[in-house]
């Protein structure tokens, strides 16, 4: 049997995802399994059971079998690309001690005094302690150690849901270098564990022990289990690949490679990446996060709960789309489009800044979100357009900053995510960055980029580079619109870039009497 596919695991927010492909990058067979995101205890926390995701995974991966003419004696391996900053803490018998701590989980811990000895110094000196003090606050291990001690005492890995599935899959705690983005002792610009002296171990009490083995994108993590093997319906001691996380592979799934290729995502986190051989800070002290491609960086400007609030205007003003949609049997995205499409570009003067959640770094932790120019004409339909707009002007100001930052222009655009699925929101992302936007017509772009790094991995390609030249998708081009164009200019220019500054005063006001956020 000649051995040609790789399965690529990708495990999202909202769905795990078993996905085939082959050499020439073609999807040979899907097992789609939807998840509940998480579950909450407690205002803005935001957990998930690790075993759920396990068995939701082997869900996807029987689906998978049943909707494919496709072998598993044709896997030649395996890779995985999951959610990123999911914490999952494991006893010595590598069972979780407690639910994971999604990457939208809001719960901070408590600072006890400021952080002493040398660095305390120098970060005071430098005017830096409030951005230290973010970290602590934001570490769910400071969180956990101040909270669940018994819990803490006992923990003896400290993984990401990357590190946890990979311990499933092959019974080692390993995980992929371009994995790790959170709050972790990581040297984000060498690409491993912090060395000795770094002050991130003062910052937080994990120790070296209880994190894993560390390998590049394109290093076998392992084998595959006999149990896990079965669980998959795979044949035993398959080679699992490791890849990047999930922005990362979607970043090379859509042929974002080069600097001078922007590359938008559109999901619950909406972001905006180039991949570079440079360390690229897109703001001072925000590292660039590791790329798919192996000894690269990914520069990302990222708009926290970006699409969160498309999902959130379909919940609350969508009711009646979606029973359309259901009566005629059609996709709601459909119906939602006609809405964008109803309202002229600029939504009659409406206009939205979407810093939904605290903890932004840019432009502040007090800032909120934002809509002005009310009026009496407006509807729902302006306010869904002036979302989906306000977005990509924040986009567009990522772009701009990454581009200063590197010296690089962005001359392409790439566009992915569930967002991206939309036609309105496509064209309006042309006509506001005021140049083509190409969506891959691959939706699976994140399993794509993650069997790329497989496919080089397993010998198929000399490179990664190569592999993602070889399996890239075709893509429809959107082009900007000249009027609409120069009407977003004006409206970004002149509006959207002095909103904050405007409203900078009465957010911290709202912020020191309300106390939120936090």
């Amino acid at each position: 049997m000649n051995r040609s596919l790789v399965l690529a695991i990708d495990q999202g927010t909202q769905s795990v995802r078993a996905l085939l492909f082959d050499t020439d990058g073609n999807l040979v067979g899907r097992g789609y399994q939807p998840i509940e995101p998480y579950f909450s205890r407690h205002p803005g926390w935001a957990e998930q059971h690790p075993e759920y995701f396990w068995d939701n995974l082997g869900q996807a991966c029987r689906l998978l079998w049943q909707n494919t003419e496709a072998t598993p004696e044709q896997v030649m391996g395996v890779t995985l690309t999951t959610q990123r900053g999911t914490v999952v803490i494991l006893d010595d018998q590598g069972r979780p001690l407690r639910p994971a701590i999604l990457w939208l989980d809001q719960r901070h811990a408590d600072l006890q005094g400021p952080l002493a000895g040398p660095w305390g110094w120098t970060f005071r000196a430098l005017r830096l302690e409030d951005t230290i003090n973010q970290f602590r606050r934001n570490t769910q291990a400071n969180w956990l150690a101040q909270h669940e001690p018994d819990n803490w005492q006992r923990t003896h890995r400290y993984l990401l849901l990357s590190g946890y599935l990979t311990w499933r899959l092959t019974g080692q705690y390993r995980d992929s270098t371009a994995c790790q983005v959170g709050y972790l002792p990581f040297d984000y610009k060498r690409h491993r564990w912090a060395g000795r002296r770094n002050f991130k171990w003062r910052l937080m009490p994990v120790r070296a022990g209880q994190l894993p083995e560390l390998v590049r994108p394109g290093d076998t993590l392992g084998d595959l289990t006999t149990d896990a093997a079965r669980y998959l319906g795979l044949p035993a001691g398959l080679p699992v690949i490791a890849s990047a996380s999930d922005k990362a592979c979607e970043v090379l799934g859509s042929g974002g490679i080069t600097p001078d290729v922007g590359c938008l995502s559109y999901g619950t986190t909406a972001t905006i990446n180039v991949t570079n051989r440079r360390y690229v800070e897109p703001v001072r002290l925000l590292p660039p996060y590791p790329s798919a491609l192996p000894g690269h960086y990914s520069t990302e400007v990222m708009i926290y709960r970006g699409y969160w609030m498309v999902s959130w205007f379909k919940r609350e003003f969508g009711a009646q789309e979606q029973r359309i949609a259901d009566d005629r049997g059609i996709e709601p995205e459909e119906l939602f489009d006609d809405l964008v499409n109803a309202v002229p570009p600029g939504s009659m003067g409406l206009m939205l800044q979407p810093y939904w959640s605290p903890g932004v770094r840019h432009p502040g932790p007090e800032a909120k979100g934002t809509i002005i120019g009310f009026g009496d004409v407006h509807t729902r339909a302006h306010i869904y357009r002036a979302i989906l707009e306000g977005l990509a002007y924040a986009l567009r100001e990522g772009r701009e900053r990454i581009e200063k930052r590197s010296g690089t222009s962005i001359t392409t655009l790439r566009v992915a995510g569930g967002g991206s699925r939309s036609e309105a929101a496509m064209q309006l992302t042309a006509d506001i960055f005021g140049m083509p936007a190409g969506r891959p017509e691959c939706l699976e772009v994140s399993g794509l980029g993650a069997a790329m790094v497989a496919m080089a991995a397993l010998g198929r390609y000399a490179s990664v580079e190569a592999a993602a030249e070889g399996m890239a998708c075709p893509v429809r081009m959107f082009e900007p619109d000249p009027e609409a164009v120069k009407l977003y200019d004006q409206l970004y220019r002149t509006v959207y870039q002095r909103m904050y500054r405007r409203l900078e005063p009465l957010y911290k006001d709202i912020r020191r009497i309300t106390g939120y956020p936090e």
